[in-house]
């Protein structure tokens, strides 16, 4: 044992809120830029806790210290199944936020998926939601196939 030991991986339990928030964080630093999208997202969800700053800094706290597989493991049994996929739907509407899921996000959200045992075909109703509400496309592009008279969105069934 060495003489610092004691001091490694030490870092005070999380609680549900923390988890909702550290999950965020870990998305947003996936790939290594900080996108104003993302930023809005964190403030968003954020902004409804009365101990929004405190929350924030312990969440903060928490991801400098631990490894996203570390948290993982650590709030499975932590977290409701209603708490795990609202986190998802949070993370996934904030790594398609810039119109972009960066091949590291996208590694990180099917960690979480595989964590917490959540199929993507159960998971996929939501992320089509998702998509198309951060999809803006149909409005720049006229002439594109989903704006005809005919075209109908549906969901698939997960």
């Amino acid at each position: 044992m060495g003489l610092f030991d004691s001091f490694k991986n030490k870092s005070d339990p999380i609680n549900q809120k923390q988890a909702f928030i550290a999950s965020l964080i870990y998305m947003i630093g996936a790939d290594g830029v900080v996108e104003d999208e993302e930023v809005a997202q964190l403030i968003g969800a954020i902004a409804q806790f009365p101990d929004r700053n405190d929350i924030f800094n312990a969440a903060l706290k928490y991801t400098r210290k631990n490894s996203p597989t570390q948290f993982l493991s650590e709030v499975k049994d932590l977290l409701s199944d209603t708490q795990k996929m609202t986190i998802l739907v949070n993370l996934a509407d904030s790594l398609t936020s810039d119109g972009d899921a960066d091949p590291s996000e996208q590694r990180l959200f099917e960690q979480f998926l595989h964590a917490w045992d959540i199929s993507e075909e159960r998971f996929r109703p939501f992320f089509e939601v998702i998509a198309m509400k951060n999809d803006r496309t149909v409005f720049i592009n006229q002439n594109d196939s989903r704006n005809t008279h005919t075209h109908r969105v549906s969901l698939s069934k997960g």
